[in-house]
């Protein structure tokens, strides 16, 4: 009341020297004043100490644990197709089959070379050969053999990992010229991601930790992996580091080419928590306030530092303490030094 009694007086005087100027700047020493005086109601909650665990979610896309191109070391007619496109087929499954001339040609060779070595062999015991002989049909014989199993390896093709045939180029009685391969398996179970981890975070990971991952392909599913490799190099680009993570995929849900999000965990943090509603982002500026109410009933506007939105929270590294009582409604009419009525 004796504000008032004083501002008022101040005003008669100045009036009285006259002036529209004067009668304007009182008027608006008056407005500021009954704004000061104004209680707002507002609705407020105490910053909470919690545990947040430290977690990212990256982008990476699904990739097969490995894909075998599969050809003959030299061409040649293609003589049968034993798959298609589609086929999910297990470790060893016959896959083509080329021109046998030169294999049947190498086994009639290699089954004559062992009889021929059957009789140098009894020969020899009965002192009808010398050594030297025996020694070079021996060597003869698994020359022939390693080609025979050579040529027959590359003759008969034949799955090296279980896994889908994701690509075949040739149709049965084509010419193969070794422009690209026969066809193409890719194992999916289990199934592997490459992860750009920030830099900051090299610490923290470590080969054996869990990761959990999404499929915009799935939803309403989550997957479990483990970090199997980390790339000892940071890339200077990027300053991220790059881990190797392995699904396992027994039910083959995800398939190479989908779209993931991977998300690691770095371990918890003890951390303050306030409403997000209570954030107010200054203009211009990207920096952020809370109003804290003090113990006369008026409100600081003070500067923070945000970690983790956390659903309809944040976290709060810096700026507030423990039970500081925050406004998260009716905030907007507010400034620095309003008075406040927590309702």
């Amino acid at each position: 009341m004796k504000k008032y009694l004083l501002i008022v007086s101040v005003a008669i005087a100045l009036v009285s020297c006259g002036g529209k100027k004067v009668n304007s700047a009182v008027g608006e020493v008056l407005s500021a004043t009954a704004q000061q005086d104004v209680v707002r109601p507002v609705e407020a909650a105490a910053a909470v100490s919690r545990s947040v665990p430290q977690d990212n979610v990256y982008s990476s896309t699904v990739e097969a644990y490995a894909t075998n191109n599969i050809a003959p070391q030299a061409g040649g007619r293609i003589r049968k197709i034993y798959a298609e496109v589609g086929d999910y087929v297990a470790k060893g499954k016959l896959l083509a089959e080329m021109d046998r001339l030169q294999l049947d040609q190498t086994h009639l060779q290699m089954v004559n070379d062992s009889i021929e070595l059957g009789r140098i062999r009894a020969l020899y015991e009965q002192g009808g050969v010398a050594k030297s002989d025996l020694d070079a049909m021996e060597l003869a014989f698994a020359v022939r053999k390693s080609t025979y199993a050579n040529l027959k390896e590359n003759t008969i093709l034949r799955s090296p990992v279980t896994g889908y045939v994701t690509a075949r180029n040739y149709d049965k009685g084509d010419l193969y010229t070794m422009a690209q391969p026969l066809f193409t398996v890719q194992q999916v179970v289990p199934v592997k991601l490459y992860v750009g981890i920030s830099e900051s975070e090299y610490t923290k990971v470590k080969v054996g930790d869990k990761v959990s991952l999404t499929a915009d392909a799935l939803p309403g599913r989550t997957f479990t992996g483990k970090i199997t490799r980390l790339n000892p190099t940071i890339n200077a680009m990027t300053h991220t580091f790059q881990a190797e993570v392995v699904v396992q995929n027994g039910d083959r849900a995800l398939r190479p080419g989908m779209y993931a999000r991977v998300t690691v965990n770095f371990g918890n943090r003890r951390s303050l928590i306030v409403p997000d509603q209570a954030v107010v982002k200054q203009e211009g500026t990207g920096q952020k306030f809370l109003y804290i109410v003090q113990q006369d009933s008026t409100v600081n506007y003070v500067p923070v530092t945000l970690g983790k939105h956390i659903g309809t929270e944040y976290e709060v590294l810096d700026g507030i303490d423990e039970g500081d009582l925050v406004v998260f409604k009716g905030q907007t009419a507010l400034k620095h030094g309003s008075r406040v009525r927590v309702k």
